[in-house]
């Protein structure tokens, strides 16, 4: 089977949501505040791309109070933690792949400055 890219992950935020919370063990979870900071986002775009991942069945959301004050609380699903493996492998493909080289006169960038017409 040959690994795919997952279109979910793909965008960079939850990219980096999913990489943040791959570092925890399967029993762990992160509060929404903590990853904020680490990711260093937005409340509003970070709620966004978590509901997201939550819809698609890669995160646990967990609302809950201590004393009266709510805290959110994120963990990675086992579907979260296939999926965003699968995408790396993909991209990990990707960047086996061997080009071939055609061997061109293509002017380099510092020569094509050389010969721009001067204002």
């Amino acid at each position: 089977m040959v690994a795919a890219f997952d279109e979910i992950i793909h965008q960079p935020v939850r990219l980096r949501v999913m990489a943040a919370l791959m570092t925890l063990d399967e029993k762990n979870r992160i509060s929404f505040n903590t990853l904020k900071e680490v990711l260093q986002v937005t409340d509003g775009n970070l709620s966004v791309h978590i509901s997201r991942l939550e819809e698609a069945g890669y995160v646990l959301v967990e609302k809950t109070f201590v004393g009266k004050k709510p805290y959110t609380y994120i963990a990675v699903t086992p579907r979260g933690r296939s999926a965003f493996s699968e995408h790396i492998e993909a991209l990990q493909t990707l960047l086996q792949i061997r080009l071939p080289v055609v061997q061109e006169n293509v002017p380099r960038a510092a020569e094509d400055t050389q010969d721009a017409p001067s204002s």
